[in-house]
């Protein structure tokens, strides 16, 4: 493995450790995934805690990972802290060919006032990550605030084109209130962006890798879990790195397909009836399938087909049976059609 330290700002201390592992020979691939790790220290300073044992999580399940030291209050004030992660991504993206990182495939993880920073990554930023780890983070006006005023509130800011974000939180934290973690799970809700959160039973703030080493306080002995449980969510939404590469992602970029510029199985049944003819002669295994339920049960087709409307294609195929392969084959060829009702 090699490591270096690159100096973005020096009269800011602003600095990008890299963590950069082997690929092709023994590996048997040429790229790996990107973690880009943003510690917590309420914009005062960069947790130590939250840094290298973050970084080496990530190395571990096959990651390049990285550690952002952004502009912390004394050096500068927001966007300033935005901006370093600009330049951190930008300079990850530009070097991608040389630290052997799949540029598709790059994450953030950040902690308390870096989850928020993270956060403004995933919603606000010119540079937007593939995904994101939200550990404990600062999104209400009350926490963001007492960080530094004048920044924004990222729940306020999730689009469509947010990126799917992975949260973190226990039940009883005393320093970040757990309606910040829940706020921003409402605005992906709302948005329709894929997310998977774990609110733990107890773990305080600052838990970190809730590893014993590193704990402050008693946390939930479950709470460990989480680091391995967003490696898994984050093959789900980026792809698996194994020995021959990358597999194909198995979640869907947005939990509602409606929302995507191409047609998928994750569209809604609502939304691709207002689809052209094309579209429903390649979905006519699914409405062959739909018709069969409505002879069975006794239901109109047409009243079946609007009690089911918000379920999408792929569920409702696997509700009728229809085998995986073809719902693959379907899927494909529902990439290839424009949305005509994008959103």
């Amino acid at each position: 493995m090699k490591t270096e330290t690159i100096v973005l700002n020096e009269e800011r201390n602003v600095t990008l450790a890299a963590y950069i592992q082997e690929t092709e020979g023994e590996f048997g691939f040429s790229k790996r995934p990107a973690i880009m790790v943003l510690p917590g220290g309420g914009y005062a300073m960069c947790s130590d805690r939250e840094a290298d044992a973050v970084a080496v999580a990530y190395l571990k399940a096959g990651y390049q990972a990285f550690i952002l030291r952004y502009t912390v209050r004394n050096k500068g004030s927001w966007p300033l802290p935005l901006q370093d992660y600009e330049d951190a991504m930008a300079l990850i993206k530009t070097k991608a060919e040389e630290w052997n990182v799949n540029d598709s495939k790059i994450a953030v993880a950040g902690f308390s006032a870096g989850g928020h920073l993270a956060a403004c990554a995933a919603t606000i930023a010119e540079h937007k990550p593939n995904a994101a780890v939200l550990v404990y983070p600062a999104i209400l006006k009350d926490i963001v605030d007492m960080c530094q005023p004048g920044m924004p509130y990222p729940h306020e800011h999730v689009t469509q084109e947010t990126c799917p974000c992975f949260l973190v939180a226990a039940r009883d934290d005393r320093t970040v209130a757990i309606q910040n973690t829940l706020a921003m799970e409402f605005a992906l809700a709302e948005k329709g962006v894929a997310f998977e959160s774990h609110i733990y039973s107890y773990g305080g703030h600052g838990f970190s890798t809730a590893e014993c080493w590193i704990n402050t306080n008693s946390v939930c002995p479950r709470l460990p879990r989480w680091v391995p449980d967003s490696v898994e969510w984050l093959g789900e939404v980026m792809g698996r790195l194994t020995r021959n590469g990358f597999t194909e992602p198995t979640a869907a970029i947005s939990m509602n397909g409606d929302f995507a510029p191409v047609l998928s199985v994750e569209c809604t049944l609502g939304h691709i009836r207002k689809q052209g003819d094309g579209v429903r002669n390649v979905l006519a295994p699914m409405y062959t399938g739909i018709e069969a339920v409505a002879r069975e049960r006794g239901f109109a087709m047409e009243g079946l087909m609007a009690a089911v409307g918000n379920n999408t294609v792929r569920e409702i195929m696997e509700l009728c049976q229809i085998p995986a392969e073809i719902i693959s084959e379907i899927d494909n060829q529902l990439h290839g059609m424009i949305n005509e009702l994008e959103g």
